[in-house]
């Protein structure tokens, strides 16, 4: 039994990087009576947490795993919430880390309100990322009154079947969450990422820990937005969420020694020229640890 539940663990969280539905619930029983749990299974209770780590570069992939990040949502531009990355960043990626690679579909920064010629741009791209090996996809699209939609959802999950889906930060857009939780239920949605509606998970801890209780295990409700060290242990506590989704980056000085500070490429609001962000291994570590104390 020991050896059964261990590599049932291990099996999950390397070929899916999903976390098995009786973790953090099992209980062992002898002639109708709660016995200690065997030293496996106690390990497995403590390691009954799963952390994604959102990055948009292989230098940030690679240290996310290194740090122990259980999976990986990958994207570009993350100073716009994240992009579709390109298919050059996740051929690579894959070819340095092991863990569940799961890849953003958005082709644009702004609203979840897509154009006929944007789904096609969808369709294809998660056809592509499927070619190129992603272990899961990552998407939203909404109706014009802050609703799921259901049909565009539908036409979606079908092009990146059979791979797992996880409904992304567009579910903090929505009118009603309740009702959309119900929805993605339905739609056969894996999980969903929310900062509770509001700007960070702290401040929607309250709907998140709502939306996981309405849930009941049917949907996986993973917390993300402005997870920082200072914050974890609160939202884990305050939530009973047992995955969890942050950058966990840190700012690093460009190595350029010549620069030109009249130009920049982007937007009045933009990123520095000369400056770069990565994920953090001991910034991970740091996550990691505290969600292994509290959970």
């Amino acid at each position: 039994m020991e050896w059964t539940l261990a590599n049932a663990y291990t099996r999950s969280i390397s070929s899916t990087g999903k976390m098995p539905e009786f973790l953090g619930r099992v209980r062992t029983w002898c002639n109708g009576k709660e016995r200690k749990r065997p030293p496996a299974l106690t390990f497995i209770m403590a390691q009954s947490f799963l952390m994604e780590v959102c990055v948009d570069s292989v230098e940030s992939a690679v240290n996310a795993e290194r740090g122990g990040a259980s999976r990986l949502e990958l994207c570009s531009s993350l100073l716009e919430g994240g992009l579709t990355p390109s298919l050059g960043l996740l051929q690579i990626v894959k070819q340095y880390i092991k863990i569940p690679v799961y890849v953003l579909i958005r082709p644009r920064g702004g609203d979840f309100l897509y154009s006929d010629q944007e789904v096609e741009v969808m369709k294809k791209d998660i056809e592509l990322m499927k070619t190129q090996g992603a272990d899961g996809v990552v998407l939203g699209a909404l109706t014009e009154d802050g609703r799921v939609d259901a049909e565009l959802c539908m036409e979606l999950i079908a092009a990146a079947r059979p791979l797992p889906l996880t409904f992304h930060r567009a579910f903090d857009m929505v009118h009603d969450p309740a009702v959309a939780l119900e929805t993605l239920v339905s739609l056969g949605f894996e999980r969903v990422l929310t900062s509770g509606c509001d700007s960070s998970a702290l401040e929607g801890l309250p709907v998140i820990k709502r939306l996981i209780d309405q849930a009941k295990g049917r949907i996986i409700v993973m917390p993300g937005g402005g997870i920082t060290e200072s914050n974890l242990q609160r939202i884990l506590e305050g939530s009973g969420a047992e995955e969890f989704h942050c950058s966990a980056r840190s700012s690093r000085d460009s190595a350029m020694k010549f620069r030109n500070t009249c130009v920049t490429m982007g937007a009045t609001i933009s990123a520095p020229e000369y400056g770069l962000k990565v994920a953090d291994v001991s910034k991970v570590r740091s996550l990691n640890a505290i969600a292994k104390n509290t959970l």
